[in-house]
């Protein structure tokens, strides 16, 4: 079959990816455009378009694909059967929808209709959610509201951060869209329960911000979902902390301030959260340095015990 595929970032290499193993002539790939990256803000390509090009796919980028004719002219020569739309990251118009025989699939990684939108791995996990799964829609021109056309759910690990969360669904998203490819002409599709639906917004950098008053299983919670991106972060003595990872202890104490550090070890640092939950700190990034264990982050900080983590 020959395909367009829609993508930007690595969690929808996968589904390229397997369209070529299995034979699937891939015509067109429409991407973001480059993005500055790293210290330097050089333009980077995003990971579909470095993917592409490596292989010799024909890519094009749009930055405003709702108004770019140059997409639906450059679709119509390359006259695919089907697109297909994974994590491409703008709303695609119903002129590019339609223009194919077979319209238009997404690949979304959730239940739906439970987390529409930008950001639904991360809110899973936020959200404490465990389970959860891939669903292929057919697109129509409301964000996620297409029919259904196959489903899958798997369990979320107790200690799963969203980044291995995603990079398990996007392999299993590539499985689940062969197989409704290979079917297409057959496949019932299934209206959504609208009523069931809840939203999976794009992550704001502040949603990272650690607020030590949140108990010490929320705080886990926000560090597995967003350590990864946008990161996670404190601040102590008046300058950022990022928190790359720690965990929940079985513990509670009493009259103690939420962010307040009760102890530093080779394990990390000992910290009081909401309700007088305590959570380890385990590996740390302070402002302008580069990561490292907690530990030895309280040994050059000389950090003593009643010391607080929070404030700006």
């Amino acid at each position: 079959m020959n395909i367009a595929f829609f993508g930007s970032p690595p969690s929808a290499i996968p589904s390229l990816e397997r369209l070529l193993e299995a034979g699937h002539s891939v015509s067109l790939v429409v991407t973001q455009p480059d993005k500055p990256a790293g210290r330097g803000r050089r333009l980077t390509p995003s990971a579909v378009k470095a993917f592409a090009a490596g292989r010799g796919i024909s890519v094009l980028e749009s930055f405003k694909i709702r108004q770019d004719q140059t997409v639906l002219d450059r679709l119509r020569e390359a006259g695919p059967d089907i697109i297909v739309v994974v994590a491409y990251g703008q709303i695609i118009p119903d002129a590019i929808i339609y223009a194919p025989p077979h319209h238009a699939l997404n690949v979304h990684f959730s239940l739906l209709p439970k987390y529409r939108g930008a950001a639904p791995v991360q809110w899973a996990v936020l959200n404490g959610e465990t389970e959860t799964g891939v669903t292929i829609i057919e697109l129509n021109n409301r964000m996620d509201e297409g029919d259904m056309l196959a489903s899958v759910a798997t369990p979320i690990g107790s200690r799963e951060t969203a980044a291995g969360l995603e990079t398990r669904l996007a392999v299993m998203g590539a499985e689940l869209l062969l197989r409704t490819i290979d079917g297409i002409g057959g496949v019932t599709r299934v209206p959504q329960d609208h009523g069931r639906a809840s939203l999976a917004p794009k992550i704001r950098k502040e949603d990272g911000r650690i607020e030590w008053s949140e108990s010490a299983a929320g705080i886990d919670r926000r560090v597995r979902a967003l350590a990864d991106r946008p990161g996670t972060y404190t601040f102590f003595r008046g300058r950022r902390l990022q928190l790359h990872g720690g965990r929940p202890l079985d513990a509670a104490v009493d009259g103690r301030t939420p962010g307040e550090i009760l102890s530093s070890s080779r394990d990390g640092l000992l910290v009081v959260c909401g309700g007088g939950s305590v959570y380890l700190a385990e590996d740390v990034q302070p402002e302008g340095r580069t990561r490292m264990p907690a530990y030895g982050f309280s040994l050059g900080a000389k950090i003593k015990p009643g010391e607080i983590l929070g404030g700006n």
